[in-house]
């Protein structure tokens, strides 16, 4: 098996008497996308930081594509790129004068560069702003842009913080597909993101981070499954049907008014299985049938601080 693209053992990082990670444990294997969830100042830019090596832990072990991040910072620094919460695109430049800054800055020659410029603007459909100034561009472009800066060095890991923040629907949809292009060539993503729904669509696993510690960590199915509250909504033809499933499924909640069950369950194949083979043995007929989970909100606000949630 492959080694993890990053792991991190006993993680800590306080100013003064404010302790913002308190011993994190993560592993992340390579060649799929991590979900860091958690209330604003939970610590995931903490942790993003840290990893990038823009910041010191206090303490915890660190190997980064199984380079030591303490005593191999420069080869941690060539196998990562990091694409942060504001852009880091110069509005003045132009889109190619950008990632040609970029390939400077990775010691690339001139041919090389030039080379992997051309190619980052046809990949990210980045021809309308080769030419014009960065400052120009819809957020939308400007984010693919940046991008497409973060892969001039063609790094394997790459740390997406809040990606997406500020960009409209249809945005937000054309980065997901570039990050799963990235994914399904073997690069490994670390992602934070305020946007459940974001972190549900990509991350093979998920981390829920509150007051310094991982609560919950699982892939999205997993978390969901922490939540009480799924349950599979039955609808019936008429109300003979509907007393005779009432009786046979006593844990269920009748609504006459609408002719429906709702019977607590999980969602899963097998007590579906079980629920219509139960049914099956009543000669009762559903007319339609819908499965309810909970969701990714559901999952953050019963297991971070409500009161850390709702504060500005």
């Amino acid at each position: 098996m492959n080694q993890p693209a990053i792991v991190a053992r006993g993680l800590r990082k306080a100013y003064g008497k404010h302790v913002v990670l308190d011993g994190v444990d993560l592993e992340v294997p390579e060649g799929t996308v991590f979900g860091l969830l958690g209330p604003n100042g939970a610590g995931k830019t903490t942790i993003v930081r840290i990893l990038s090596t823009l910041i010191p832990a206090d303490a915890g072990d660190i190997r980064i594509a199984g380079h030591d991040l303490t005593r191999q910072p420069d080869l941690v620094r060539a196998a990562i790129g990091v694409t942060g919460q504001f852009s880091a695109v110069d509005g003045l430049l132009t889109g190619e004068e950008n990632l040609m800054l970029m390939a400077d800055l990775r010691h690339l020659d001139r041919r090389a560069g030039r080379r992997r410029t051309a190619e980052l603007i046809e990949r990210f459909d980045l021809a309308d702003a080769a030419k014009k100034p960065a400052a120009a561009a819809s957020g939308g472009m400007r984010r693919r842009l940046d991008l497409a800066m973060t892969l001039v060095g063609d790094p394997r890991i790459i740390y997406l913080d809040e990606p997406t923040t500020g960009l409209d629907p249809r945005s937000r949809r054309t980065m997901w597909a570039m990050i799963r292009q990235l994914v399904a060539g073997g690069v490994t993503i670390l992602l934070t993101t305020q946007y459940l729904e974001e972190a549900d669509q990509l991350a093979d696993r998920i981390a829920l981070l509150d007051q310094g510690r991982f609560v919950a960590e699982g892939t999205p199915a997993e978390l969901k499954r922490l939540v009480p509250g799924g349950h599979v909504l039955l609808r019936f033809a008429d109300a003979v049907d509907l007393d005779a499933a009432a009786r046979a499924l006593r844990d269920a909640t009748r609504d006459d008014d609408a002719l429906t069950l709702q019977v607590p369950s999980d969602g899963g194949v097998e007590s579906l299985r079980a629920l219509l083979g139960h049914l099956d043995n009543t000669s009762v007929e559903v007319t339609d049938l819908s499965v309810h989970t909970p969701d990714l909100d559901d999952v953050f606000l019963a297991l971070t601080d409500r009161e850390r949630v709702t504060q500005p």
